[in-house]
């Protein structure tokens, strides 16, 4: 289905029954990339996912950034009506969770993030160095993007409210210290690691992911 946001049509997706949970994905991935986890979760959660600007079905956009993206996100929240929904967001949809908790205290019931970086450098630098490069070739302005942002303060973390769930791949290109660090300004948060795991492979085209969504939210 297409929404049609801030003049741009965004398409989404809707399965299942039960409370409201919203799934948003990392950069250059789409919806797909959760249909694993999708396939479990519908059975407890009515699971809305949404393809951001520029990526899958969706429309694309002259300039990106984590705070306008994020808008994006809690205008389809307003348009489509749903109440105080759980949030998961992988890396950059994560990012852009972070920001709208923060930013808007009651527009989530819970907040679960993997891999997520506060600032550029929470990335590892061969990571950073890597993408250096892919920007040199591409131009890509999403990838520009991740080499400039975010930039979210240790006070903008402190407002966050709501139970926060974080996780990391073992073998993430978030830097453990750096995850340690955001769980540490967020009142409300727990640290789980994906033993053996990179950024997104217990995420991407897994059920690991939605297996642990319904541990922690049953707990």
């Amino acid at each position: 289905m297409y929404i049609t946001i801030k003049g741009k049509q965004l398409y989404w997706e809707k399965a299942g029954k039960g409370k409201p949970l919203i799934m948003i994905h990392g950069n250059g991935g789409d919806h797909r990339g959760f249909r694993k986890s999708i396939s479990i979760l519908k059975q407890k959660f009515t699971v809305y996912t949404l393809d951001l600007p520029g990526h899958g079905k969706s429309e694309g956009i002259k300039a990106y950034s984590y705070r306008d993206l994020a808008s994006y996100i809690e205008e389809f929240i307003k348009k489509i009506g749903i109440k105080c929904p759980i949030f998961y967001g992988f890396s950059d949809g994560g990012i852009m969770g972070l920001l709208l908790a923060s930013k808007k205290p009651q527009l989530f019931s819970k907040l679960i993030v993997s891999g997520v970086n506060v600032k550029p450098d929470g990335l590892k630098a061969l990571t950073r160095l890597r993408m250096r490069i892919m920007y040199g070739i591409t131009k890509s302005k999403r990838i520009k993007m991740m080499l400039d942002e975010p930039n979210i303060s240790k006070d903008e973390l402190s407002r966050i409210s709501i139970p926060v769930f974080l996780t990391r791949g073992e073998h993430d290109i978030v830097s453990k210290d750096h995850t340690e660090e955001i769980a540490k300004n967020i009142p409300k948060s727990r640290l789980t690691v994906f033993s053996n795991h990179f950024h997104g492979s217990y995420v991407v085209f897994s059920k690991a992911i939605g297996k642990y969504i319904l541990k922690i939210l049953k707990d």
